[in-house]
């Protein structure tokens, strides 16, 4: 590759990125489509205008043409238009467009059905696909094979097979709703402190939909207790309120439609339609409908493409002073400024968007911070603070990180996580060298328990998981990929890159990295799997800020397929090199740049970010850039011709 193209790609990749401003100078980005949330949007309101006066028809309607006409081929659906058929999508849009929406909730008098030709045949079609991954459509088959997928966490399973009984498509009566968990939602009257310790079924962030589908549940099919049956009556009223207390000013709870859906629908399928959870869910639900028909996994995550986006722009100075000063603005009174009252997080912490439904979290407070310096350096130095003592404070005994809160630790979402562990050892060392002596010291702790955490979590063959990011074409869905080079980049940080045990991690990381390369230059989520632009870019951006000299590292390439036997600093730079020439050729040097369905939301829910390719390429380039020298690109260059 030449020089020029690739200060061609960097120049496309900032000026497109700027041009995608809101007018308050941050991002707010668009997230993909989504099957999954249209489905549970479309049930929610139908079922909300069978027993109220709200007229929903219109929304319903293009909503149910947007899945028709975005049925996949084989007769599923993905939780993107790019995603792969999975059982819990299919069984969701199925119940949609099934003549059966509403059967647990009788029509008010002179409504019509909503089946069309069309809707007929998708029913078919899902039908078959349905048959050929579950056997048969039996409501214990349905039952058997959703609690299989999830396990234990009842955070998905039960809302799925609550859907599944108010459509119909379990059957009638309470012997079809004892096929659906029954969530513990008594237990929601306990002081919130006690919820570390009660072991619940669902995720900390899942109390809402506890309390909505729980109360469902016993309203169609109580317990044969007569004592537990008395208690959860009684208890209805106060968990309805937590729940209530719970909901946030937009209406919608995480500003998400699945979420919010699920507990609309509970509700009023349990004859609680008049509440005013109801009412403003049903209003977020509305106004978060696009003109096709569909409706978005969350509303937005403005607050993490913004910081994003500041880190990816910021080190070349492409943000100039007003720009900058715009987007501090814009975050700094995002910052959480009072305990939180849906995870009852402490002040301090970041939430994915600016909007009233986020919820403080370890990945979006690690970004803000790293943002801040970027912006404004140390002078922000009260909020760096107040982050880095959340962020410390959330950090669980086994010295890892989790997403929300401390302690919980026993289902997805709550756990330790690598790469969420990795993105806060970066923000720990952005802000150490200005913090106070008494919190340096607790990084210092902090810190040494994080890489001993990320040892403990290596795989064998020098690989991470991550979290939040999977990829549909690897093993168990796992991406490696991002996982290793999130936590390969933070372990070259100034805080952990000169100890042993860090330089032992990151050397056996490189070696996954290096093996993981496709031939023509990409990575995938995995060994083997389909190049991406957001992959590649994480890899590349993993490479390029390796300490050098290459000396420190010891590097296993004996393995290293493609690649002479050469030194380990020009193994890892024709790595680095090459990825940098697959991102210039596959986005057109900047000018075409496609999503992968990379993402995960809650409890495996894929969905795409239109500016993920966008964001990751410039900060990959960028990092590239500075690392390589004019004399090695033409001498790459000349090796390769």
């Amino acid at each position: 590759m030449d020089l020029a193209a690739l200060d061609r790609t960097l120049t496309t990749l900032a000026t497109r990125l700027l041009e995608r401003r809101a007018s308050s100078g941050h991002w707010e980005g668009r997230l993909a489509s989504s099957a999954l949330s249209t489905a549970l949007a479309t049930v929610a309101l139908a079922l909300d205008e069978r027993v109220t006066d709200r007229e929903h028809h219109a929304l319903i309607r293009r909503g149910l043409s947007w899945l028709i006409a975005n049925q996949n081929d084989d007769g599923g659906w993905g939780d993107t238009v790019l995603s792969f058929s999975n059982l819990s999508t299919t069984a969701l849009c199925w119940a949609a467009l099934s003549e059966g929406v509403g059967s647990a909730v009788p029509r008010q008098e002179g409504q019509q059905g909503l089946r069309t030709p069309l809707q007929g045949a998708a029913i078919e079609r899902a039908e078959r696909w349905l048959r050929a991954h579950v056997g048969d459509l039996s409501a214990a088959s349905l039952q058997d094979a959703i609690v299989k997928r999830y396990g234990k966490d009842r955070t998905f399973s039960a809302p799925i097979l609550t859907v599944l009984a108010l459509t119909g498509r379990l059957g009638s009566g309470a012997k079809a709703w004892r096929l659906v968990p029954q969530l513990p939602f008594e237990m929601a009257a306990c002081p919130h402190r006690w919820f570390r310790w009660l072991r619940l079924p669902v995720v900390s962030y899942a109390l809402p939909a506890l309390v909505a589908i729980g109360q469902a549940r016993h309203y169609h099919a109580p317990t044969r207790n007569p004592l537990l049956g008395t208690l959860r009556s009684t208890l209805r009223a106060r968990t309805l309120q937590v729940a209530r207390d719970m909901q946030p000013d937009s209406g919608g709870y995480l500003e998400a439609t699945p979420l919010t859906a699920f507990i609309v629908m509970s509700l009023v399928g349990s004859g609680n339609a008049t509440d005013a959870i109801v009412t403003r869910g049903i209003r977020f639900l509305i106004d978060s409908a696009r003109v096709d028909g569909s409706w978005p996994i969350d509303t937005n995550l403005a607050t993490w493409v913004t910081t994003l986006s500041v880190e990816a722009l910021g080190g070349d100075g492409r943000l100039c002073a007003e720009d900058r000063q715009r987007i501090l603005t814009w975050l700094l009174p995002q910052q959480g400024r009072q305990e939180h009252p849906f995870t009852r997080a402490r002040p301090g912490g970041w939430a994915w968007t600016n909007l009233s439904g986020g919820v403080p979290d370890a990945d979006d407070t690690a970004s803000a911070l790293i943002a801040l310096w970027n912006l404004d350096g140390a002078k922000q130095l009260d909020a760096a603070v107040a982050g880095i003592n959340w962020m410390l404070d959330l950090q669980n005994g086994d010295g890892g990180i989790p997403t929300f809160c401390r302690g919980w630790g026993a289902l997805p979402f709550d756990r330790s996580a690598p790469d969420l562990t990795a993105h806060a050892l970066e923000a720990w060392s952005t802000w150490y060298p200005v913090m106070p002596r008494d919190l340096q010291r607790r990084i210092s702790r902090a810190t040494e328990r994080a890489v001993s955490y990320l040892a403990r979590h290596q795989r064998a063959d020098g690989s991470w998981a991550p979290l939040w990011f999977g990829n549909q074409h690897a093993a168990g869905e796992v991406n490696l990929t991002y996982g290793t080079a999130r936590v390969v980049a933070a372990l070259t940080v100034p805080l952990v890159c000169e100890s042993a045990m860090a330089e032992r991690l990151r050397s056996h990381g490189l070696t996954w990295l290096l093996n993981a390369q496709n031939t023509a230059g990409g990575w995938g989520g995995g060994v083997g799997c389909p190049s991406s632009i957001e992959e590649t870019a994480m890899a590349v951006q993993a490479l390029a800020v390796i300490p050098r000299p290459a000396d420190k590292l010891r590097v296993d390439v004996s393995g290293v397929e493609r690649r002479p036997a050469r030194d380990v600093q020009s193994d890892l730079k024709h790595a680095m090199t090459s990825g940098v020439r697959w991102l210039v050729a596959a986005t057109d040097e900047g000018q075409c740049t496609p999503a992968s369905p990379i993402g995960l939301y809650f409890a495996r829910l894929w969905y795409y970010e239109e500016l993920y390719p966008v964001v990751f390429s410039l900060s990959g380039l960028s990092q590239a850039r500075r690392a390589l020298r004019p004399t090695h690109l033409a001498e790459t260059s000349s090796q390769n011709s």
